[in-house]
């Protein structure tokens, strides 16, 4: 297998770490808003792997970025711009959501306020990257939401 393949496999793997750890500190996070619950250590852990974790996805998909015949064809079809720009951008975007969110929750000192800034940025996180996935499905027909038909 070559450069191209196992970054694509590590890629598609690693989305779904990515994607559990940002459900579980959403889920995590609302529940601490609404439940007016304090911050804790396990919370700050929670929301660092997370973040980590797309930071790495990230990293991935930028050398896939390069590297992909899907990148390189023109923009006036919908796969390849998809590919080409839609997806890099909304990705980029949802890492930065993610990014700040756990930046502004360092700085703020109540519990119930470092859990709701989680809530929202990273549940905004979580509706683009939901909606980057139905917008892959639409647009590359060879794809398929989450491996089903």
């Amino acid at each position: 297998m070559n450069l191209y393949g196992i970054l694509k496999s590590a890629h598609s793997g690693w989305r779904y770490i990515v994607l559990i750890l940002l459900v579980v500190a959403l889920l995590q996070a609302l529940a601490g808003w609404l439940g007016k619950k304090g911050y804790t250590e396990g919370n700050r852990k929670l929301n660092v792997f997370t973040l980590i974790s797309a930071h790495i996805q990230f990293l991935f998909g930028l050398i896939l970025y390069f590297l992909s015949p899907l990148t390189k064809g023109p923009s006036s079809e919908a796969l390849y711009r998809y590919w080409k720009m839609e997806h890099i951008a909304i990705m980029l975007l949802a890492v930065i959501l993610i990014t700040v969110g756990n930046s502004k929750s360092k700085k703020i000192t109540d519990g119930v306020a470092k859990h709701k800034a989680i809530a929202i940025f990273f549940g905004l996180a979580l509706i683009l990257i939901i909606g980057s996935i139905f917008m892959m499905v639409k647009n590359d027909p060879s794809r398929t939401l989450f491996g089903v038909s």
